[in-house]
């Protein structure tokens, strides 16, 4: 990641001028600016070696972590070195000097004596190597179609769809290309090696093969030459003759094979190949230095069970590659056999994949690791990785969570919650003249007692007195006006109610509470639609607004009677469903007849709430001998007018409606 301010760096514009080394140059600690400086803009690139050489601060080659004394301090010149920060709070930083909670760590990096492939980059260097020529390494496009694909890729203005739909384009085109347009050599084939082994005896980890003469026909003279060089093995033993095909000549492209072709790229030839060469180039998806990352990421966690201490995956993944670093030094120093130099190469190819991802597949089982760790890829994906679980995810105070369960008799905009919640999710009510008596009574239940508090903080003082211990009869006579009481949660507060997932608005929407003894969530199963909730396990989420403002922003805006239908399409999602029509529909059939008592107990079970003291005038009874009776259409019709002072609200101006109703009825309107 480059950050490029609105000022400019003198010091490295003159760098440049001179053309100085950067590695001749000592590394400068950062100092910050007396005045703040804008950000202008941010931009993503590949590292290169000489940026991972400029950031960091030491050489990392010592493959041992501590030192063999007493106080176990850490080697110079290690992964564990102290001027890369510090994860002690009784040590400071040998760089900067800060403290623990000030230092933010700094880099050191390691110079691998073998460049190998970076396992993130993995595919894009094929999609490289089929485009370019492997000999020349010009790309493989005819001067007419280069040209215009330069053209159209150099635009500043270029959208990321586009330009990738334009290297898609370009790697099609050259695949199809099976002689160099330049050079004339031919190029086949470029993929992973996959299965089996290929000549160099080991295991295809993250190898790349050049099937050269796949697709060549065998009179082809480059061919035949190649075939030439069998030919004392084909007089010997001319069975073989039919074995060998085109496809039978495969190249093991090394990491320093690639390397060489990407380092004689042309500069004319990168945009080509989608890349900003100012930001990177084809070189930089290769490994052939790597970055140690801050103490501070990857602590040392010290053990109570056993003397020393506990060390990160990524501390032990980086010794171990420096170990491997060295072994392969002393062979090149010694000579050694080339079987035993190239394992050692794959298993530095192998270390340094596993650093970065730790779930590579396709590693052999004599190459597995017998402890899987976590790799930097792992750290940063998931729902426990950075992204989801650091930065995107939020920790949420007064909120609760438990399995749900269907109430029919709870109102729609209802919700039932356990008592034991109820104790433990507490509303800060300030102490005034109407509520001073009711404060003083919830402070003297205490915690255990419901309805209660469990916290008081008197007036211009930043410290909460805990209820549940010290002499609550005492704190409630000495309660004043402005003081803040912790209350426990009580009927009728307005709460939130969530399901996730979260899919839109009304999946999260303000309800009143109603406390009860159980253990579940209790609401009304006509409001299950817009949760999407079902009662075989669900859980859902309860919030409780701190504040007045919060409790009436939500009732206003969030309250479930306020979202009956949903914002795409109108469509009603809260309304009658499940028994509710079962009764509706046995209550208003033809042969459905009530007592007395009966019609009575329906009559006043449809009033509650606010209308539960209405005056209900029962009708007429449609059967008077042998007994009265009423059909439940009349019951049901109670609920549009329970007495004959209700005003019945119809819409009578829709032009549907006013095309059924009479002339003289529409004049009258």
């Amino acid at each position: 990641m480059f950050i490029t301010y609105n000022s400019v760096n003198i010091a490295t514009t003159n760098k440049r001028q001179t053309n100085l080394k950067v590695t001749t140059m000592p590394k400068e600690q950062y100092r910050e600016a007396d005045v703040a400086r804008k950000i202008s803009h941010m931009s993503f690139g590949v590292e290169s070696a000489e940026s991972m050489q400029q950031q960091a601060h030491i050489h990392v080659v010592a493959k041992n972590l501590y030192n063999q004394d007493i106080q176990r301090t850490p080697i110079p010149f290690g992964v564990l070195d102290k001027r890369l920060g510090t994860n002690s709070k009784d040590s400071p930083c040998q760089t900067c000097s800060k403290n623990l909670n000030e230092c933010v760590g700094h880099f050191g990096y390691i110079d691998l004596e073998l460049p190998v492939f970076h396992v993130g980059y993995f595919k894009s260097i094929i999609c490289i190597l089929q485009t370019i020529c492997k000999k020349c390494a010009r790309v493989l496009l005819a001067d007419s179609d280069r040209e215009v694909f330069r053209t159209k890729l150099i635009n500043p203005n270029l959208s990321y769809m586009t330009k990738k739909a334009l290297r898609k384009k370009i790697i099609d085109k050259c695949k199809k290309v099976n002689r160099c347009p330049y050079c004339k050599e031919i190029n086949g084939v470029v993929k992973k090696l996959t299965g089996g082994k290929a000549s160099t005896g080991s295991a295809g980890v993250l190898k790349i093969v050049h099937e050269k003469f796949r697709g060549t026909k065998s009179k082809d003279p480059a061919f035949q030459e190649q075939m030439a060089e069998f030919g004392q093995a084909i007089e010997m033993n001319p069975d073989i003759q039919t074995s060998i095909t085109s496809s039978a000549f495969l190249q093991i492209l090394t990491p320093i094979d690639v390397l060489k072709l990407f380092e004689r790229i042309s500069e004319q030839d990168i945009p080509l190949l989608a890349m900003d060469q100012k930001r990177s180039t084809p070189k930089d998806l290769l490994f052939t230095r790597m970055l140690v990352p801050p103490v501070c990421i990857r602590p040392s966690v010290v053990s109570d069970l056993k003397a020393g201490t506990n060390e990160d995956d990524l501390t032990m993944k980086q010794s171990e590659i420096i170990f491997i670093n060295d072994v392969i030094k002393k062979h090149k120093l010694s000579g050694a056999n080339v079987n035993i130099y190239q394992e050692g190469w794959d298993f530095l190819q192998l270390q340094t994949a596993l650093y970065i991802n730790s779930e590579l597949s396709g590693i052999p089982l004599a190459m597995m690791p017998k402890k899987p760790g976590r790799g930097l890829v792992q750290r940063l994906k998931g729902k426990q990785g950075r992204f989801r679980g650091n930065l995107s995810g939020k920790r949420v105070d007064f909120s609760s969570r438990t399995v749900i369960s269907p109430d029919p008799n709870l109102e729609i905009d209802q919700v039932g919650v356990p008592c034991h919640i109820a104790k433990i999710l507490t509303f800060p009510e300030r102490v005034i003249h109407a509520n001073i008596n009711l404060m003083r009574q919830l402070v003297v239940n205490g915690p255990d007692i419901w309805p209660g508090a469990n916290y008081v903080q008197q007036k211009g003082s930043m410290f909460k007195k805990y209820l549940k211990y010290g002499n609550r009869e005492k704190l409630a006579q000495e309660l004043k006006l402005g003081d803040l009481v912790e209350r426990h949660l009580h009927d009728n507060d307005v709460v939130l109610f969530n399901r996730q997932p979260s899919l839109h608005k009304l999946s999260i929407m303000a309800h009143r509470a109603k406390i009860h003894q159980h253990r579940t969530f209790r609401f009304n199963e006509c409001v299950c639609n817009p949760y999407n909730a079902d009662f075989d396990g669900d859980e859902m989420n309860l919030h409780l607004p701190q504040t007045e403002e919060a409790k009436a922003e939500a009732l206003i805006l969030m309250g479930n009677k306020s979202n009956l239908v949903t914002p795409r399409n109108g469509e009603l999602l809260i309304a009658a469903t499940q028994d509710f029509l079962t009764g509706a529909y046995l209550l208003t059939l033809k042969d459905t007849f009530l007592d007395f008592a009966h019609a009575s107990q329906l009559a006043a079970t449809l009033m509650a709430g606010n209308d539960a003291h209405m005056a209900i005038d029962l009708p007429a009874p449609a059967i008077l001998k042998p007994r009265r009776l009423w059909t439940g259409k009349q019951i049901f019709s109670l609920v549009l007018k329970p007495n004959k002072h209700c005003i019945v609200k119809a819409n009578l101006e829709a032009k549907e409606i006013l095309s059924l109703l009479p002339e003289r009825w529409i004049k009258d309107i």
